[in-house]
This record gives structure tokens, C-alpha cells and sequence, in this order.
């Protein structure tokens, strides 16, 4: 195959800027960059944005923010890691990613899943960015919690702990099949101790869904898990109403986490 001669297909300038993006490697770039590293004027620099965005070599993320893509990438463009983008919206880290993109992340399914979910205070939305699915959800800042920071090429993202991923995954069952394949999933965590226990229990006592408290304690008092380490999450649904976990009002009332259960649904 010839080689890529950049002068045939951009101008002095872009050649200039995709041949300095390259070097550092950068694979997002914001216009303050681009102002920073080339000194353009504020037209010249939207000419320049509008000519690499119509040879793929720019894709907008979100205002003033691109991903880049190098020449020798070809006409698809090298993609982007799909955990960069969320942090580039939240300045502030009140987000995670979590849902279906961790259930996969952890290994409690080998499902491949087409969107991205990011929890978040301030946002709801959906959008294809970069030719990736992204849902942003918003919640509680009560749900932002129990996370972790890892580190994506040098750049910080938020999401759910494994502990926390459990937790939602019983919440957000519809991905695994529904509560049931949710159930079986979370029971094989725990049963393998692939999880630490201690901070799951912590974590489901501070989970605003009362039903979601209560199925968690059932299902870990049923494994075996002692009542010192059960005890932040019983004391969590100790004056709550009594709760049906199918929602039907039939069953055997267990007291202790004051819910209505099927025994096969446990």
C-alpha cells in the first residue's frame, strides 16, 4: 500500500497540528489546546476544527472537546476508549459508570453490552458519542457512593466498586435475565468470597431501595453470613414496613428482615 502523504490531503496547517497531536499522543484534544499549542485565532482555529472534522480526524464529544484520531488510523479512525469519555462531562466527580458496562467489567457475565451507563447528579440524557451508546442516569447523591477511581490512560474515572456493582445489579437486574439471574449471580459472588463481605453488607444498608436492603439480608443470612457482620443492614430495615419481595401480599412473613417472601424466590 503507498503511503499516506499528508500534504495531498491537508493543508500546511492541519498538517502541522495532526503531526503534533500524533507526536504527544494525545487522543482527546479541547479547543483551549489547540489555541494554547498552535496561537490561532478564533476563526482560523473553527475553520481548521470544521475541515479535520469532515475527514474524520476530529469527532466531537461535547462542545469544545474532540477525540483524534491520527492519519495513519485510516478512515475509521483509531476509536476511543469508552471510559474516557464520562469524566469529560462531570469536573466536579459526582458520576460513575456503573450498571451493565461493570457487570461485564467484573466478570459477572460474559455478555458484551452496547451502552454505557453514567450515574450522575446533574444529567439525563442519551447520545452516541464517538460511535459508542452512552445513557447518562441521574440520581440521588445518596446513590453516589461506595466507587472507585481507576486510572485510564493517565486520566482519573469513577465506577461502582465491586461491592456497590452488586448492589445495583440487584436493582438493575434486566440486563442478567431478571431478579432471578440477578439472585444466582450475587449468591456466586458471595459464595466463592470473590467479594468482601463486610463492605457489601455496609454498602446495601446505605442503598435507598428498602426492598433492595431486605432481599440482600435474606439472601446473605441464607448463605450463612453471622449476624455481627449483618447487623448495620438489619438495623437499616428494623422500623421499616413490611415489604413483599414479589410483590404479592402472600408468602411467609420473616420478622427479623420484615418481608413477605416466596421460599423459591429467596
Amino acid at each position: 500500500m503507498a503511503p499516506i502523504i499528508t500534504s495531498m490531503i491537508l493543508g500546511p496547517i492541519e498538517t502541522g497540528i495532526v503531526a503534533r497531536l500524533t507526536y504527544e499522543k494525545k487522543s482527546i484534544v479541547t479547543v483551549a489546546e489547540l489555541d494554547q499549542l498552535f496561537n490561532l485565532a478564533p476563526e482560523d482555529r473553527k475553520q481548521v476544527v470544521f475541515r479535520l472534522k469532515r475527514k474524520k480526524i476530529l469527532s466531537p464529544i461535547k462542545r469544545g472537546v474532540y477525540a483524534f484520531s491520527p492519519l495513519e488510523a485510516g478512515p475509521e479512525g483509531t476509536g476511543i476508549d469508552e471510559l474516557l469519555i464520562p469524566p469529560l462531562f462531570f469536573p466536579e466527580k459526582k458520576y460513575y459508570i456503573g450498571y451493565s458496562t461493570m457487570f461485564n467489567y467484573y466478570g459477572f457475565t460474559e455478555q458484551l453490552f452496547q451502552t454505557v451507563y453514567v450515574l450522575n447528579t446533574t444529567m439525563r440524557m442519551e447520545r452516541v458519542i464517538c460511535g459508542l451508546s452512552y445513557k447518562f442516569m441521574k440520581i440521588s447523591e445518596k446513590r453516589v457512593y461506595g466507587l472507585e477511581t481507576i486510572k485510564v490512560k493517565d486520566t482519573d474515572v469513577n465506577i461502582s466498586s465491586k461491592e456497590r456493582t452488586l448492589i445495583d445489579l440487584l436493582y438493575f437486574n434486566k440486563p442478567v435475565g431478571g431478579i432471578t439471574g440477578a439472585v444466582k449471580i450475587f449468591t456466586d459472588i458471595v459464595k466463592t468470597k470473590k467479594c468482601d463481605i463486610t463492605k457489601l453488607t455496609e454498602y446495601a444498608a446505605l442503598f435507598p431501595n428498602i426492598t433492595i436492603r431486605k432481599r440482600i439480608g435474606l439472601i446473605l443470612e441464607t448463605i450463612g453470613i453471622s449476624d455481627d457482620i449483618l447487623n448495620p443492614l438489619m438495623k437499616s430495615v428494623e422500623k421499616t414496613s413490611i415489604s413483599s419481595l414479589d410483590g404479592l401480599r402472600r408468602g411467609r412473613l420473616n420478622k427479623k428482615w420484615r418481608a413477605i417472601v416466596n421460599d423459591s424466590r429467596e
